[in-house]
């Protein structure tokens, strides 16, 4: 049975090699148009616009002092942008924990049919959208306006932050809610001394995961904002001009707003694998 199973195990490992390799090749592809971006900010505009691109040009940070001091200021935009991105996040999850706890410890009837009428909402196309709400928003005299993008965003990332907080909600072991309940804690209690210590890795990937779609948005803040309300995106577009594109600066505008992401990523990275982790299936 020994010199049978030898073999098997020889197998697995050559099959857990090849998918390592895998990974990393796919890992490679994702990261590699990152690098060339940022190599390509530490150009000049003439060596980054070569063709074939030259790889080995000198370095500068013309593209970065065009970006922060050369026409407009970055610094609105991107106040603009971690304003909507972080108010609408903290938006959905006081909204989403709670309703996640009534799909999930507390189910309602047909909570299924709940969750599918959350899922529903995001099967509609982006830009059948665009119109009546950009009506709506004028009528309302919300264009420009940085509320009305923590609004969409929120509205927007609802139902996934719902879906996958239902989804961590319903690890928390029962027995943990029912010592709750005998200790005379109420519901608000139970959320936040009970609830939100065993779900706080699900809690912190919901957020940033709602943080990195809020930021990157750009459909709707292009249409439904000018110069008040200009996001980061919106504001990278200024970099493709009539008289052409300045890559070089537009890699490092590109860099730069990538950077708060890129921070909550690497920073949040644990809490991110634990939160997708607790809410897989077994």
């Amino acid at each position: 049975m020994t010199a049978v199973a030898a073999p098997v195990v020889k197998k697995k490992e050559r099959g857990g090699a090849w998918l390592s390799l895998l990974a990393w090749v796919v890992g490679l592809l994702f990261v590699l148009p990152v690098v060339w971006m940022v190599l390509t900010s530490f150009h000049s505009e003439a060596n980054a616009a070569t063709n074939p691109p030259s790889v080995f040009a000198p370095l500068t940070l013309e593209g970065y002092r065009e970006f922060f001091s050369g026409g407009a200021s970055p610094w609105p935009p991107l106040l603009n942008s971690l304003t909507a991105s972080v108010l609408s996040t903290a938006l959905v999850l006081v909204l989403a924990i709670p309703a996640a706890y009534a799909l999930s410890i507390k189910p309602v009837q047909k909570w299924s049919d709940v969750l599918f009428f959350f899922l529903s909402t995001k099967m509609l196309p982006v830009v059948a959208g665009l119109l009546p709400l950009y009506l709506f928003a004028q009528n309302a005299g919300l264009l420009d306006n940085i509320w009305l993008l923590i609004i969409f965003y929120t509205s927007m990332n609802l139902p996934i932050a719902v879906w996958m907080m239902r989804s961590f909600l319903s690890e928390v072991p029962v027995e943990m809610l029912e010592a709750a309940q005998m200790d005379g804690a109420n519901l608000i209690k139970t959320l936040r001394s009970v609830i939100a210590p065993v779900v706080t890795p699900g809690i912190a990937a919901t957020a940033l995961i709602c943080f990195i779609f809020s930021w990157n948005e750009l459909l709707f803040a292009r249409v439904l904002t000018a110069t008040v309300a200009e996001t980061a995106p919106v504001f990278l577009t200024a970099f493709v001009t009539s008289q052409g594109l300045f890559l070089a600066q537009l890699c490092a505008a590109a860099f730069v707003v990538s950077l708060p992401v890129l921070v909550a990523g690497f920073a949040a990275q644990d809490k991110l694998v634990q939160g997708l982790s607790l809410g897989s299936v077994k």
